[in-house]
């Protein structure tokens, strides 16, 4: 039988997303300025996490395309280059 994963751990995508909303929020409230300097340095640090979650799910997306690219070889995968207007 398969272990199935547990409700309480988001997909790395949900994650991402999740915290990407509370840090979009975040840099709203102290943009306003209207913040204590102690309450400015816990958002900034707390802003800091949420970046350093957003790197990582971003970084697990990109391994799992290149290894859905080419799982034999997924040092040979080339970045994506988006598209330019013409």
């Amino acid at each position: 039988m398969a272990a199935k994963k547990s409700p309480e751990t988001p997909s790395p995508v949900a994650d991402f997303e999740q915290s990407l909303e509370a840090l979009e929020q975040l840099v709203d409230r102290m943009e306003h300025g209207e913040m204590s300097l102690e309450d400015s340095l816990a958002a900034y640090e707390t802003g800091v996490g949420l970046y350093r979650r957003c790197q990582g799910a971003l970084e697990q997306a990109e391994l799992r395309v290149r290894l859905l690219t080419d799982a034999s070889d997924p040092a040979s995968a080339e970045l994506f280059a988006p598209a330019t207007d013409a």
